[in-house]
């Protein structure tokens, strides 16, 4: 839990589906989004009945358990990037049905056994997550939470329990690249901010440089996945071709850095929702 609380808004947090499109690749992309630097790298587990997963980490996570990747390899994947160099904390992302098959204590152990620093479960309703939450501060890994438009009267309690950081969903909806952002995004922050204890992130749909140039004057760092991982799709031959592997990577180290680039500079008053 140090590892992660001690990182200081605002924050970029990329996700990346381990084993896509292999497990060594994966350690690669995400030595490369260190060296662009990011600050926080999620590391989604591949599930065959995601209830947040948009198409295409939906395509993503398809290609990832055809080469076999589990939830176990996924958490031994995160010791294979520590041996290889990523120090970025990494939060597992995963759905509850492959940690209550393996075990709730299990999986907390072998998950800080492996070097990972936080869990994100998004199918497990804040009422129901007591017994994790108190798993996770046993294991001294925080159960992030989520927030959403929805939670109304909710979002007072979500927010003073949450650990790590509050990852606020933007919008109602599977994940996915979207052109705007609600017009609304910026009240429901704002009521967010006001009881959270811990940095407040947006995610879903998050998808350009642009928007995270908007949100960045509303909350303490974003979270990008789908439009990361669309970014994968577009260059698996090449992240798979010898020759081509190298400079694959880094094309996609430079659109990493892109999305960051705004959270660096200063805000401009010409910034707003659209």
């Amino acid at each position: 839990m140090k590892a992660l609380l001690s990182v200081n808004p605002p924050l970029f947090i990329p996700f990346l589906v381990a084993g896509d499109p292999t497990a060594a690749l994966t350690i690669d992309l995400a030595l490369a989004l260190q060296d662009a630097g990011v600050d926080v790298l999620e590391l989604g587990v591949p599930y065959s009945d995601p209830l947040a997963d948009g198409p295409t980490i939906q395509r993503a996570a398809a290609r990832a358990l055809a080469g076999q990747m589990t939830l176990p390899k996924a958490i031994h994947l995160v010791a294979e990037m520590r041996k290889k160099g990523v120090k970025i904390p990494i939060i597992i992302f995963t759905y509850y049905n492959p940690v209550l098959q393996l075990g709730e204590e299990s999986f907390f152990a072998l998950a800080r056994e492996n070097g990972a620093d936080g869990v994100l479960i998004p199918d497990l309703p804040f009422e129901e997550s007591a017994p994790l939450r108190r798993l996770g501060e046993r294991f001294g890994l925080p159960l992030i939470s989520l927030v959403a438009p929805t939670s109304k009267q909710r979002i007072e309690r979500i927010a003073s329990a949450a650990e790590g950081f509050l990852y606020c969903v933007s919008s109602l909806g599977v994940t996915g690249v979207r052109e705007t952002l609600p017009e609304t995004l910026g009240d429901f922050l704002g009521e967010v901010k006001r009881h959270s204890r811990v940095p407040v992130v947006v995610g879903f749909g998050v998808s350009t440089p642009e928007q995270v140039a908007v949100l960045k004057r509303e909350c303490d760092g974003v979270v990008v996945g789908s439009a990361l991982v669309q970014k994968v799709e577009q260059l698996l031959e090449r992240l798979q071709a010898p020759g081509e592997k190298e400079a694959a990577i880094a094309e996609f180290a430079a659109y990493a850095r892109a999305l960051a680039a705004p959270l660096r500079e200063p805000c401009s008053s010409r910034e707003k929702f659209q």
